[in-house]
């Protein structure tokens, strides 16, 4: 029987059941709060327990876990885990947050205040700084220990974001992550303006010059726009430096690199884009998925997250999905989720039990039927489940990921994002110069690296 609780911040929620309990906090708009994991060692170093591997056996116990998804849409899965372990109570506690770099401030700011949490959501944006400052739990041992009830999984998942779990979300060669759903990007498409207006569709390997042809045609004077570009670091910076050969980072994330020749020459792409009518100015109360319903907006770039809308407004059928334009390639960001141990959980088995559970075909078709993010199993999503109901093209987010950058993660992400953000707000509107504006935004980055 469902129940219903009131939070800290006097909002009701359901819960899963009598014995899991979701709660859902207030907004964290921290993205430069100045928040940060100061302090937190001497909360480590008082709670600290090495982990004790138990084995077989059955588990028990609390495992509450902090994070960003949807509550009431997995409410299946989490039942599903608490059948599995019947003696596990589950509680839940849902962080709503402006941006992902405000979600870690936000977690950064709970655990230093000495709230105590088993399992956390954390996206790349925020797994290195995480694991640098001693939060997480090693699982090295366990995956050992597991191997065999793994492999089906390691086996499944892109070999590419297994390495880059491994190798960017840790600082010193210990595994703290198993990988889990994850957003690309593509360009999202009204087929039928474009059939309308007799611009043929964009091709597997279009480029910005067809592009840019195309959204121009599409672009009329009752008001309607071929493109909308924003000033966000992975749902539009990212994906035009990338397809140009650029990036706002080297590979290690140690040096800026956003004012490049080639970063330039994307900017100076998105800037017209704006300045010529053919995108709205970023910003403001646009909203691109009812403009797009209404046969006013041609493209948005976006990851699978806009799928929820889509379906909302009855345009799945009017709606085409691509890989984004090229110049020098192929080009997108990536960004993971992962569901990290903490240090100082005092139930390490039982979230390990929950991590585990994260990785089953079971957790990824409930992720495919979520629909806001791609799920890490190949099997889930070549599934009906994932494609039904779906905009053509959907698996294009998968196949990006072969081509594929991660979106940098270094110690202050939150900051280097907000920056960015800024930053390209004033580039698009032509407030700022474009080189101008590239070179103090690079030295801000580097600053903060």
């Amino acid at each position: 029987m469902k129940s219903r609780h009131t939070s800290a911040t006097g909002s009701s929620m359901s819960a899963v059941d009598r014995r899991t309990m979701l709660k859902r906090t207030g907004h964290a708009a921290l993205a430069v709060s100045g928040a940060s994991l100061v302090g937190v060692e001497g909360i480590l170093a008082a709670n600290r327990a090495p982990a004790v591997l138990q084995g077989e056996g059955e588990i028990s116990g609390t495992v509450r876990l902090l994070a960003s998804l949807s509550l009431e849409a997995l409410e299946g899965l989490f039942n599903s885990f608490m059948e599995q372990h019947p003696n596990v109570e589950l509680v839940v506690e849902e962080v709503v947050a402006e941006g992902w770099g405000g979600f870690s401030d936000e977690v950064s700011t709970r655990i230093a205040g000495g709230e105590v949490y088993d399992v956390v959501q954390i996206a790349t944006e925020g797994q290195r700084v995480f694991a640098s400052r001693g939060l997480l739990e090693p699982i090295d041992d366990y995956i050992e220990r597991d191997r065999e009830e793994l492999n089906d999984f390691f086996e499944s998942v892109p070999p590419n974001l297994l390495e880059w779990t491994r190798t960017l979300s840790s600082s010193d060669g210990q595994t703290y992550f198993l990988p889990g759903e994850f957003n690309t990007m593509g360009i999202w498409y009204n087929a039928e303006m474009f059939a309308r207006a007799d611009v043929p569709e964009p091709a597997e390997d279009w480029t910005w010059d067809t592009f840019r042809a195309a959204a121009t045609e599409l672009t009329g004077q009752d008001g309607s726009y071929g493109m909308s570009v924003g000033a966000a670091l992975f749902a539009s910076v990212m994906p035009w430096l990338l397809t140009n050969g650029a990036s706002p980072l080297n590979a290690d994330w140690t040096e800026a690199t956003i004012n490049t020749p080639e970063a330039i020459e994307a900017t100076e792409f998105m800037r017209g884009l704006v300045a010529d009518g053919i995108s709205p100015e970023p910003g403001g109360e646009f909203d691109p998925y009812t403009t797009m319903a209404q046969g006013r907006l041609a493209m948005f770039g976006a990851g699978r997250w806009p799928l929820g809308n889509i379906r909302e407004l009855e345009i799945v059928d009017s709606v085409k999905i691509a890989h984004w334009p090229q110049r020098a390639g192929h080009g997108s960001p990536i960004g993971w989720k992962s569901y990290p141990i903490m240090q100082v959980s005092e139930n390490k088995e039982a979230a390990w039990a929950f991590v585990k559970f994260m990785t089953t075909p079971e957790a990824s078709e409930a992720i495919a039927v979520l629909g806001t993010e791609v799920p890490p199993r190949r099997e889930a999503i070549e599934s009906e489940v994932f494609l039904k109901n779906s905009p053509e093209g959907m698996g294009i987010f998968f196949e990006a990921v072969d081509y594929a950058t991660p979106v940098p993660g270094p110690d202050n992400g939150s900051i280097i994002e907000t920056a960015i953000g800024d930053s390209y707000g004033q580039i698009l509107v032509g407030n700022v110069e474009v080189e101008q504006g590239l070179n103090d935004l690079n030295a801000t980055i580097q600053s903060n690296l």
